[in-house]
């Protein structure tokens, strides 16, 4: 036999499953429409980037993993800011990570990344974004740099490449309006 307090909370369980599914909804509701990518990302020479590792030793398969995760990144955050019909081609010239590795410090050190603000995060890329009728609607380079990154909030504190992530969000904002509709 079931009693009040015991209905009482089984109902509250199940009004809090409810907002936390109508929550979820709402969050897919808010991204954009799936569909061909509208931006493409190519690295040219990725093999002469300043620094894209995570340990002091070059490796190609960690570069490619790294240039990889920009890349998805960049392909999914500019849905948000590319209208639908348009597409973005971006080619990435240089990466040169946020900190730097200390190779003095010992070598327990070898491969730890530090993030200090002498060694900020640079991108440098060229971009062009052409219309559905394939004219060029905006095209240029630039040289992504945040001298600041150790002073903005740190939103995802585990990610390696936030600072990075973080420096290709603001270029996006501030070279391209809000896509009005998705």
């Amino acid at each position: 036999m079931l009693r009040h307090t015991d209905t009482m909370k089984t109902i509250r369980l199940f009004l809090t499953a409810v907002a936390g599914l109508a929550a979820v909804s709402a969050g897919f509701a808010a991204e954009p429409a799936a569909g061909p990518d509208r931006t493409e990302v190519i690295f040219s020479h990725p093999e002469k980037f300043a620094d894209v590792r995570n340990s002091y030793t070059e490796n190609d398969k960690d570069r490619d993993a790294i240039l990889g995760q920009l890349k998805d990144y960049i392909v999914q955050r500019s849905k948000f800011y590319i209208p639908e019909g348009q597409k973005l081609t971006i080619t990435v010239t240089d990466v040169d990570m946020a900190g730097d590795f200390e190779p003095w410090r010992g070598p327990q050190m070898t491969d730890v990344r530090i993030v200090k603000d002498i060694y900020p995060p640079k991108v440098d890329l060229e971009f062009k974004l052409t219309g559905a009728d394939g004219r060029i609607v905006k095209e240029g380079k630039r040289q992504l740099r945040d001298l600041a990154f150790m002073m903005k909030s740190n939103t995802a504190p585990n990610d390696n490449l936030r600072f990075e992530k973080a420096l290709l969000d603001d270029w996006l904002r501030a070279d391209f309006p809000r896509a009005k509709s998705s």
